[in-house]
């Protein structure tokens, strides 16, 4: 092992395998390790039996929920917006060439303790019980402005300069309620709080039409895309791909241990008594303890079932926001769910996530106004687990430390932080100006 490598991936997990596939892609000689004898990390992806395992110390699941290895169950479960960064990666890199995705079929945000469709374009607006008669035609008009504006067409901006403009007065221009702005903010440009509100509009209305662009792409019931047997094929795809471009994948490595010089900087990693050189490390927080600190806790609940979530259209696959506002909380809350249509569960077999930041130590307290939205379940697990970011300075010690996966139930976030790191890597911005079309082809799962 004594070669040297420009990079050494530590740990499977989503983002660490992207940015493998991206770093191989740009020609650096890449080695991606594992401690564990299985794709994802945190991020993976367990049939029936490893569900068991994880959360009940037992591997003798209930055979009346159906065969252990039908259940593909992510364990960061987040739906891709069809023309999002994630998206743009996959084509950017050719990964989409071992990916086969399926439209999702719903898109809802919960209002006043009821589950109602995301209106995202001006017809919809014109028919969503969301709101009442003036309303409607109060957001009809924002939306038409939304999808009227061209950053590099001044006359679409009827006026007005969005890197000055706030979110906040460009809405109150419509004369917008509450409650539709927090619809708007939360479930249509995916917000994590309101403080974009103060902030340039420029992001939020672009943040609206990537929602409706992506929404019209497939002409399905939402903007969002998810793969076939979920999440878990991510990892093995980028896998191959770096394969293709000399990159080595190893699993099973135990240890890991990062080794510096004198000078605090990363020179290699050690294991099973073999030293790996190289110039760079990128990792999840698990592989570097204490260059990271902890910055919140997200609960969660896992959940099987045998219908979708009621008043989501029989949606086979959904994602319903609960804004934080509507419930009284900091932070807003997440359901996931996906069934048989993507081949992640049984035939007649739902997995439902809820996911919120956590707020306080009482996961199945919390989380009930979320868990009260499912109907009866035939299983629930709950958990939670501490985000973590990275406190090092790359420059000095030549680490690249991903932040633990949020609860969002998008990749808008996880996007960010890759690219964001991509950047540091390599000291240039990512170019994702691809064909979007690439990836549609396969869309037809």
């Amino acid at each position: 092992m004594d070669e040297e490598y420009d990079v050494i991936v530590l740990g499977t997990g989503l983002k660490e395998c992207i940015l493998s596939g991206l770093l191989s892609v740009d020609g650096l000689k890449v080695l991606h390790m594992d401690r564990n004898d299985y794709y994802g990390g945190a991020s993976s992806s367990l049939n029936l039996t490893q569900l068991w395992k994880r959360f009940k110390g037992e591997d003798k699941p209930p055979e009346n929920l159906g065969s252990s290895r039908e259940f593909n169950v992510d364990m960061i479960p987040k739906f891709m917006m069809a023309n999002g960064g994630l998206v743009r990666v996959l084509i950017h890199t050719d990964v989409t060439k071992y990916l086969n995705f399926k439209a999702v079929d719903g898109s809802f945000v919960y209002n006043k303790g009821k589950i109602y469709k995301v209106p995202a374009t001006d017809v919809e607006a014109l028919k969503s019980p969301l709101m009442g008669l003036f309303e409607k035609r109060r957001a009809r008009k924002f939306f038409i402005y939304v999808q009227d504006y061209e950053a590099s067409d001044p006359k679409s901006q009827e006026g007005l300069d969005l890197n000055q403009v706030t979110a906040r007065q460009l809405i109150s221009k419509y004369g917008l309620e509450d409650d539709t702005i927090d619809f708007i903010g939360h479930a249509l440009a995916l917000h994590l709080d309101d403080n974009y509100l103060d902030e340039p509009a420029k992001e939020f209305v672009e943040k609206m039409k990537l929602y409706a662009e992506s929404l019209a792409r497939f002409q399905g019931g939402s903007p969002y895309i998810y793969p076939l047997y979920g999440l878990g094929e991510l990892p093995q795809a980028f896998a191959r791909l770096s394969a293709v471009y000399g990159g080595t994948y190893m699993l099973n490595k135990p240890e890991c241990k990062v080794e510096f010089d004198g000078d605090g900087k990363a020179i290699g990693v050690t294991s099973e008594g073999e030293t790996a050189k190289c110039k760079k490390v990128v990792c999840d927080p698990s592989y570097l303890p204490d260059k990271v600190r902890k910055v919140g806790k997200v609960a969660r609940a896992i959940c099987i079932m045998s219908h979708p979530i009621p008043d989501t259209n029989d949606s086979h696959s959904a994602q319903v926001i609960l804004p934080q506002k509507q419930l009284g909380r900091k932070s807003d809350m997440y359901l996931f769910c996906c069934s048989y249509a993507h081949n992640v569960a049984p035939k007649g077999k739902y997995i439902a996530f809820v996911t919120s930041e956590a707020e306080t130590d009482q996961p199945e307290s919390e989380l009930k106004p979320g868990i009260d939205l499912l109907g009866p379940v035939d299983e629930i697990f709950y958990d939670m687990y501490d985000r973590l970011e990275p406190t090092n300075d790359h420059q000095v010690d030549g680490c690249f430390i991903s932040k633990s996966y949020d609860a969002t139930t998008h990749f808008e976030t996880t996007v960010t932080d890759v690219i964001e790191m991509y950047s540091k890597i390599t000291g240039k911005a990512l170019d994702l100006s691809v064909d979007l079309s690439a990836a549609s082809a396969a869309t037809e799962g």
